[in-house]
């Protein structure tokens, strides 16, 4: 079980807390309950993910040459090979031929304005809808970075992650029969370095949840984890 005591004790509180700070600290204890809740209800390690990420990548549409070395760079780092199909990052050209490719990308005009994207992984706050998908908790978070990845030793390849990514950017290797996603490259994002126009940058954190959804959620959730959201969400 949590040791609540514990827990606070290693929270730094400012002499004089502002209302600001003091809503912070309430927060940080009525999560730290809820964790304590959810694994007394469950028997379970808590699956409440509270940490989020400390950088995120965004990409700057109007500076892409759509040369997709950004995508190379990450699939020769992350799995030894030249295979876009497996990038974390994904390049594409908004153009519009049809019913086909609606929801695809955001297009303009009948044909689409042949912008170049970069769709790049969100890192989710809490609720994480890949975790939430997930019946092996193998979608776990990095220590270093808060950026959340997949522990393949866990993975079972069913791909329930990827229907759950409402912006689609889940990747699956099919010779591997497992799941990725981007980790930021443990804080030095090899995509970035790669970009010859400086057209992706990794920033602090940002809640990008907000975004239009390229698909509907798929709403999976395991019934360890439905129970312990529960605690919070009723």
């Amino acid at each position: 079980m949590f040791d609540l005591k514990e827990l606070m004790s290693k929270v730094d509180l400012p002499r004089d807390i502002t209302r600001r700070g003091f809503l912070e600290v309430a927060t940080v204890t009525a999560a730290f309950a809820a964790l304590g809740q959810a694994q007394a209800q469950t028997g379970a390690q808590p699956y409440i993910i509270l940490q989020t990420p400390k950088g995120i990548i965004l990409g700057d549409p109007s500076l892409c040459v759509n040369c997709q070395r950004c995508e190379i760079a990450c699939t020769e780092y992350n799995d030894g090979k030249n295979d876009p199909v497996l990038a974390r990052i994904r390049i594409g050209r908004n153009m519009w031929y049809g019913s086909g490719n609606q929801g695809m990308r955001p297009t303009q005009g009948i044909w689409g304005d042949s912008t170049v994207t970069q769709d790049t992984c969100r890192q989710c706050a809490h609720p994480v809808p890949c975790a939430n998908a997930c019946p092996q908790g193998a979608i776990r978070v990095d220590p270093k970075t808060g950026a959340r990845y997949v522990e393949e030793d866990l993975c079972v390849g069913c791909g329930l992650c990827q229907k759950a990514c409402p912006w689609d950017m889940m990747s699956f290797d099919r010779e591997k029969q497992k799941a990725s996603k981007c980790f930021l490259c443990d804080g030095e994002p090899k995509c970035v370095k790669a970009c010859p126009a400086s057209a992706l940058v990794y920033l602090p954190w940002k809640d990008r949840s907000g975004e239009p959804a390229r698909r509907a959620t798929h709403g999976y959730l395991p019934e360890e984890n439905a129970n312990q959201c529960s605690v919070c969400h009723g």
